[in-house]
């Protein structure tokens, strides 16, 4: 594609970099074919190709964003499904994550808008503020039906039955290896998550010691930044992925690290990233780092000697996230592990698509979302699965709240295989959708 920049515009190194993005672009349409959002919508301004005009002409124009901009823009997942599918090599992530910023700084919202996107960047990456939004969420939930926003019904809906206790093991400390050790990592523990399901880091805990790992969750580590990263909020996302990034860079120069576990893939697609988000910053050299030693989970676990299992006669749908799948292009390893775990793995029809989940989209786009979602459940269903398994969070509640099919993490089911408990979420669904709240938190 044939760009117009001027000398001046591209001594900003978002906007240097956002052209070197939209010259590798072809206009083959490739993309076109794998986005959710054109194949719900039609429009070609709701396919990548039409939105890289989009920014394109803002961009190159400096030109304050208009509504029409803006409402596609918004509308784009940023499931990166259009990264795989690109034939060039277009980094669509970047350029979109430049527009939101753009968009962000130059773009008078619409004051119900700017409210919900400041609640949103105040609460979710906050656990103990989540944590109470939840309940009050929980208590609201009879009532979102009266609600006259479509967005306000989505965050009482959003609400699970059940909000966790807090999990002691997401403080600050170090779990050791109940075997041999064979490397010390650090777990990145999130916010939401701990909030919405505190199963999956006390099952990625037992399970990687057990596996002869050295655990530290870290002082002054928290949120990615990736939600607030998501909105443009550049300033706000950076500080929070700055204290990960100092909290973690003290381990690495301490005892050292062989590994970051990222067991929210929507986290692990930032956290990879952070050498590019902070490259003209202060902090580059230690985000670079910090990011090559970056790893989903799965990637762990693949280092590992994981035993191989018996027969657990449990049919598994295995859902792929995207932020895994696209983001960090990591395919076969969780359904690789599953299998050697004595799990029967099943793939659902158009495993490439997102669920809808996307970080606060499924807030902000509830309709769009809607439709992602109730596809995907009947893609997961049509395998008749004994349960769905993913690896993110988002994904889980999304795709939760549209079955009965208990949804659980890739690590619980590999911890229980291994001699942890059963799954929470599957105990919850043989009793009938109660939580028990006997199990055991790490051992």
């Amino acid at each position: 594609m044939q760009t117009n920049f001027s000398p001046e515009q591209l001594k900003d190194p978002s906007t240097a970099r956002s052209e070197q993005v939209l010259r590798t672009c072809v206009h083959c349409g490739f993309c076109t074919a794998t986005c959710p959002t054109y194949q719900i919508l039609g429009d070609e301004l709701d396919s990548p190709r039409g939105r890289i005009y989009l920014i394109k002409d803002m961009l190159e124009n400096d030109r304050k964003p208009d509504a029409k901009t803006v409402k596609h823009i918004d509308r784009c997942l940023s499931c990166l499904a259009c990264m795989t599918t690109c034939p060039s090599g277009v980094h669509y992530m970047h350029l979109v994550d430049h527009a939101r910023e753009y968009i962000e700084e130059h773009y008078d919202r619409p004051l119900t808008d700017r409210a919900l996107r400041w609640v949103l960047a105040r609460i979710l990456p906050y656990p103990n503020r989540f944590r109470l939004a939840l309940l009050g969420a929980k208590i609201g939930r009879p009532f979102a039906r009266f609600m006259p926003d479509a967005r306000l019904r989505a965050m009482l809906e959003m609400a699970p039955k059940t909000i966790p206790p807090v999990s002691r093991n997401d403080d600050p400390q170090t779990f050791a290896p109940e075997a041999s050790k064979k490397m010390r990592v650090a777990l990145m523990t999130g916010c939401a998550q701990k909030a919405l399901n505190t199963d999956i880091n006390d099952a990625t805990i037992r399970l990687l010691t057990r596996l002869g790992c050295e655990v530290v969750v870290a002082e002054g580590a928290g949120c990615c930044g990736a939600l607030t990263h998501h909105m443009g909020k550049t300033s706000e996302s950076h500080a929070t992925a700055a204290k990960n990034i100092r909290a973690w860079d003290a381990e690495m120069k301490g005892k050292g690290l062989d590994a970051i576990v990222i067991n929210t893939s929507g986290c692990g697609t930032t956290v990879k990233d952070y050498g590019h988000m902070f490259r003209n910053e202060p902090l580059a050299a230690e985000a670079d780092a910090v990011s090559k030693i970056a790893m989903d989970v799965s990637e762990v676990l693949m280092k590992l000697d994981l035993p191989q299992g018996a027969d657990q006669d449990l049919k598994v749908a295995y859902h792929a996230a995207c932020s895994l799948q696209h983001g960090q292009q990591i395919k076969t390893y969780p359904k690789d592990l599953l299998k050697r775990a004595g799990f029967t793995v099943l793939e659902p029809k158009d495993p490439h698509l997102c669920c809808g989940s996307a970080g606060t989209y499924n807030l902000m786009q509830p309709e769009i979302s809607k439709q992602l979602k109730n596809r995907k459940v009947q893609t997961l269903e049509a395998k008749n699965p004994d349960i769905i398994a993913a690896g993110n969070i988002g994904c889980m509640m999304q795709i939760g709240s549209g079955t009965q099919v208990p949804i659980v993490h890739t690590v619980e089911l590999l911890d229980w295989a291994t001699g942890g408990p059963k799954p929470p979420a599957m105990l919850a669904a043989a009793n009938g959708g109660a939580r028990p709240m006997d199990i055991p938190v790490l051992r």
